[in-house]
């Protein structure tokens, strides 16, 4: 086991993982320059934490450096989030005019929504994606079956659908983050929780199949925020909790203490 350990830790030297930053310095220093590129990573925490503004920081990142960035919004429309975006001192509105941003509301009422949502990953060439959030395609009533997918509401009960065994949940919301990772963007995955949960989703089952996991807190008594990565893929990292804020410009974490790598995330 411990020539495995040295092997792999050889080999990582020789052939480092490319990191895609995300634009909050403290934060990226913690995962070693960045999110492992072309990886999928859950964005999770109750109503306030700052879910949102960590992943528009991750976007204006990408847009700054010329980078092709998609922001998929099931729960909120476009004009919001940008009138929440340039709140904070990010003006998305000159990248979406030149291209590099786009940002598309999936109605989850509608039929296609699921094509729509796989057609614009798959064929729109990003480098950087952000999906808020996983939850409502993970109670969406749609049955998976190899390459073959059906959309039509009438036929499914949805109350029948909530009763699914976790298998069927897990191929579901496997086929969306394979979808992520056949599009070979580096994405990020927003999932709302319950305050005081401990579940790192809403549905208990997307940690388990993305990249990496960032977890989020809010205390509404003390309005004190943090930051704690969980897991990630290939990438030394601790598991305190950091201290966060968010300002002008978006999220700003102190480190806890010294940075004190631990063991790679499988």
């Amino acid at each position: 086991m411990q020539e495995n350990f040295e092997l792999k830790k050889k080999m990582q030297k020789e052939n480092p993982i490319e990191r895609v930053p995300i634009g909050v310095p403290k934060l990226d220093e913690l995962l070693g320059g960045g999110l492992p590129k072309r990886s999928t990573t859950l964005v999770s925490g109750p109503p306030g934490s700052g879910k949102l503004i960590l992943c528009y920081n991750f976007l204006y990142t990408g847009v700054k450096r010329g980078e092709k960035c998609l922001f998929l919004t099931l729960d909120k429309q476009v004009e919001g989030l940008l009138t929440q975006a340039d709140g904070i001192g990010l003006d998305f509105q000159p990248y979406i005019e030149n291209g590099r941003m786009k940002f598309l509301f999936l109605n989850i009422n509608k039929k296609l929504v699921y094509e729509t949502m796989i057609d614009e990953i798959l064929s729109g060439n990003y480098d950087r994606v952000v999906l808020d959030s996983i939850t409502p395609l993970s109670e969406m009533p749609i049955h998976v079956l190899g390459e073959h997918r059906s959309d039509d509401f009438t036929e499914h009960d949805p109350e029948e659908f909530k009763k699914q065994e976790i298998p069927f949940l897990r191929l579901h919301l496997m086929f969306i983050v394979q979808t992520l990772e056949t599009s070979k963007t580096t994405a990020m995955i927003t999932s709302e929780i319950q305050m005081g949960s401990q579940m790192l989703s809403r549905d208990g089952v997307t940690e388990y199949i993305v990249d990496g996991v960032l977890s989020l807190a809010y205390n509404p008594d003390s309005s004190n925020r943090t930051l704690s990565i969980i897991k990630m893929r290939n990438t030394k990292h601790n598991m305190f909790k950091h201290p966060m804020e968010i300002d002008v410009g978006g999220i700003t974490i102190t480190p806890k203490t010294a940075i004190r790598p631990g063991p790679p995330s499988s």
